[in-house]
């Protein structure tokens, strides 16, 4: 009698013991549940805005170009120096004094060339008349070209001692405002010392970048609206002077620069900007929700809805953000299912339990978008 019941028993425990591995079983083969969302064309009213800073388009440091003591400073720093000004000079005397030497030496040197050229006349004159010997001749002639030489040498050293005169007044190249000056009166400079700073304000330049999705959308001669933080409520409007031809392979945007009237000078280089280029009105956007939108090593990744219960990993292309969804502009389709929760575990052909918001599970063909959802699993 007791090696029966023993017999019963043990087969009784093998099968309660099978069954419990079976429901382990079950549970680890379980799907992961997933909400989806629509891919969808819509029609996009979008503003097109960058933000950038103004810039001069005339901005110097303009240095000496000769040596000596600052003896003179006629426009001092926050001035507007127009184009030509003297801003400083640099011992003009003693550039004077050269000067005089130089053109002393000149005139001495033309003089012995004049005075060669005759004497090798003469000797010409009296070889051809067989009174003067070759080697007269060639004498006269090489003290000629060698009075030549020192004629073109003192016009070369004038010409220097012009240039070094014309240099000790500094004068504005272009005309803006002395932003900063770095020498003094009595101040001792060489050949390439910073002098001051020379800026214009009028007409100002703004720079921005837009990116890459609204590159086709600039053109030159656009129309912008510029605003500054210092005048929040004025509205300034540049004309797009710059369209970069190729895009930063960095950052995936295009350089643009605009050019904007400054006759008061209120607007400075260096502001932050906001330029608005309008807005732009787009039909069939392909839209989907932000959040099935994941970021990995090799881009941005979507998981997509293929079949009843499956889903694929897509790369994807990204444009503008608006109103908790995002443009893709490469990677899906109007109408795909895209997974917006439940998918940050997820790998190509992942088996899912596509679910409502509230839990319910929908049946297969419901998640191709045919049926009704059945009520939420009780858990165990």
């Amino acid at each position: 009698m007791n090696k029966t019941r023993l017999a019963l028993t043990l087969p009784l425990a093998a099968l309660v013991a099978l069954a419990c591995s079976g429901k382990k079983q079950d549970k680890a083969v379980a799907a992961p549940n997933v909400s989806l969302g629509d891919a969808a064309n819509v029609d996009l009213d979008d503003r097109i805005e960058a933000t950038g800073e103004l810039v001069s388009p005339n901005h110097a440091m303009i240095a000496a170009e000769v040596g000596g003591r600052v003896t003179a400073i006629f426009i001092n720093e926050g001035k507007p120096a127009p184009a030509g000004d003297r801003v400083l000079e640099i011992d003009p005397e003693r550039r004077e004094l050269d000067l005089r030497a130089a053109k002393a030496g000149a005139s001495e040197a033309q003089a012995g060339l004049a005075d060669q050229q005759r004497a090798a006349d003469r000797v010409n004159h009296l070889f051809k008349s067989n009174v003067a010997s070759k080697a007269q001749l060639d004498t006269a002639e090489t003290q000629l070209e060698s009075a030549r030489s020192r004629a073109d040498a003192a016009a070369a050293q004038l010409g220097q001692a012009e240039r070094a005169r014309r240099d000790a007044e500094v004068k504005a190249p272009f005309g803006g405002f002395v932003a900063q000056r770095f020498v003094s009166v009595g101040e001792f400079v060489q050949p390439g010392t910073k002098l001051f700073e020379l800026v214009a304000l009028d007409p100002i330049e703004v720079e921005f970048r837009v990116a890459e999705v609204d590159s086709s959308r600039v053109r030159m001669g656009q129309v912008v609206d510029v605003r500054v933080a210092p005048f929040p409520d004025e509205k300034f409007q540049a004309t797009v002077t710059l369209v970069s031809p190729m895009i930063d392979p960095a950052t995936r945007t295009l350089r643009v620069k605009g050019t904007l009237a400054n006759p008061d000078g209120k607007l400075r280089p260096g502001l932050f900007a906001r330029a608005d280029l309008g807005v732009s009105h787009r039909e069939a956007v392909l839209m989907i929700p932000d959040e099935a939108v994941l970021e990995r090593s090799d881009g941005k990744v979507v998981f997509r809805l293929a079949g009843a219960d499956k889903v694929e990993r897509r790369v994807v292309k990204t444009g503008v953000h608006k109103n908790g969804k995002v443009e893709i502009t490469e990677g899906l389709a109007n109408g795909d299912k895209v997974v917006i929760r439940g998918h940050t575990a997820l790998v190509d052909g992942a088996v899912v339990a596509v679910r409502n918001a509230d839990g319910s599970v929908i049946e297969p063909d419901v998640a191709s978008g045919a049926a009704a959802a059945r009520p939420p699993e009780r858990a165990e």
